[in-house]
């Protein structure tokens, strides 16, 4: 077991380094970083969000802005603890229009998914995780290797062609977006509540 693990840690420092000169779209030429993802490398949860925002391109690590914030409480509501899930983005460059000094996230492309995937797929295969969770429909298009709808996918599992689960669920960015307390409220009531089952179902697999 100590062996595997050493072994793990040290494919995905190599993995990582790899991904800092990652050239297989063109995003990198604008980007600060390569945002990698980050968390234990035994995890029985991967959480995948769309891409790295300006907060997170400027640091160099996933879900720390606010939507990263949001997420975190909205775990901790759950009963999860971040600390013991890795987490890491679709796409690992910042995609953004610069509008003064200000830059305002773009949604990523279907090639600029596809380009990333590899990077998705080698991190899965270095973690194996029962439950992958796709945070928006970016990240579940990257997963399942095709576009689907939120409303068609959530709460029912989908099965990965390496056999483990992929739970879809909203990105924590949504919420924000919302403008009706009482709509937000509401959704994010939902949102605690898939990870709940998310949680469940890791720790019966596990």
């Amino acid at each position: 077991m100590a062996e595997r693990t050493s072994n793990v840690a040290a494919a995905w420092k190599a993995l990582r380094e790899e991904a800092a000169h990652c050239r297989r779209c063109h995003l990198y030429k604008h980007a600060t970083q390569t945002v990698f993802g980050e968390g234990p490398l035994d995890a029985a949860i991967i959480f995948v969000g769309e891409q790295p925002g300006d907060q997170e391109d400027l640091a160099g690590r996933p879900f720390i802005g606010p939507a990263g914030k949001l997420f975190d409480t909205a775990l901790e509501e759950a009963g999860i603890d971040r600390s013991t899930t890795y987490v890491t983005n679709a796409v690992k460059h910042f995609k953004f229009v610069q509008r003064g000094k200000r830059r305002i996230h773009s949604k990523p492309d279907g090639g600029e998914i596809e380009a990333c995937r590899w990077w998705i797929e080698r991190e899965r295969e270095l973690i194996k995780p029962p439950v992958t969770v796709a945070l928006g429909a970016t990240a579940a298009r990257s997963l399942i290797g095709k576009a689907v709808t939120i409303g068609g996918t959530r709460g029912e599992p989908q099965t990965l062609a390496d056999g483990s689960e992929c739970w879809v669920t909203i990105h924590p960015s949504f919420l924000l977006r919302i403008r009706e307390e009482a709509d937000r409220r509401t959704e994010r009531k939902r949102f605690v509540e898939d990870l709940k089952r998310i949680r469940k179902r890791a720790e019966a697999l596990a």
